[in-house]
């Protein structure tokens, strides 16, 4: 089982929902993952159109929890109000806080997202930041309420992977106790697998997903590694080292005098 804030989830791999083919086909990604969890944005569901209430019903049908973003916000108030609006048309107090800084590399503006936080957090609201690998940053959003952190890997949809392991290394050295949660950039099942070897507790993915050629083949085989990153980091890889260490013992080894 997999703890977000006071929630029990049987998955430790989220999914987003948008930029699929169809819903049909993001629904048959949904249910191939197992995910639990996905988020949505409320900027595709705007309350009164007919698509935007028929692709709720479809979420909704899939029975996991949904994390609503505010995706394409680029101000506190912005970020802000809409997570209000998501929260009354969802029905829910989570949210997935994006503050977005850069244009190119949508990279957060961290500082508008503590202040973000900061306002959110006291009204209720169970935050999931999308932020850095800033250690500093990282503890101005705990020491705001944040319970979960979701540092990016690589710069949204970009497929890149893990940018700065010896940054998310040392995030999760920092914060043993904080759920992280990496999010953005994955492109492959190997790159999920390294995140969770890394001891993260979960891995958000859409892109990776939505935009392969089977998307549900894809969400299958994401699943698959993330377990397998899992479990990995449980066992305890051995050390990487410079030189070779034999794994046939000497002791024993018949020699010509």
């Amino acid at each position: 089982m997999f703890k977000l804030y006071d929630r029990q989830l049987t998955s430790r791999l989220l999914l987003g929902t948008a930029r699929y083919p169809s819903p049909s086909i993001m629904a048959e990604a949904v249910r191939a993952s197992g995910a639990a969890m996905v988020t949505v944005s409320l900027r595709r569901e705007a309350g009164g159109e007919r698509a935007g209430q028929g692709f709720w019903s479809l979420v909704r049908s899939l029975d996991v929890q949904v994390l609503p973003n505010t995706a394409g916000c680029h101000t506190v108030k912005e970020a802000v109000t809409t997570a209000h609006m998501a929260r009354e048309l969802f029905d829910t107090p989570w949210i997935k806080l994006e503050v977005i800084g850069e244009d190119d590399t949508l990279q957060p503006d961290v500082i508008g997202l503590v202040e973000a936080a900061r306002v959110l957090v006291p009204e209720g609201f169970r935050v999931l930041p999308y932020c850095t690998e800033d250690l500093v940053v990282a503890d101005r959003l705990v020491a705001a309420g944040c319970e979960v952190l979701m540092p990016w890997g690589a710069p949204i949809g970009s497929g890149r992977g893990l940018n700065n392991p010896f940054g998310l290394r040392a995030l999760r050295a920092h914060f043993a106790q904080v759920t992280l949660i990496v999010d953005a950039g994955i492109g492959t099942p190997s790159h999920a697998a390294a995140a969770m070897e890394l001891g993260f507790d979960g891995v958000l993915i859409n892109s990776a997903v939505a935009q392969a050629r089977q998307p549900a083949l894809m969400a299958r085989a994401f699943a698959q590694a993330v377990q397998a990153g899992h479990a990995a980091f449980l066992a305890g890889p051995i050390p990487a080292r410079d030189m070779a260490t034999p794994s046939t013992p000497l002791i024993g080894k018949a020699f010509q005098a």
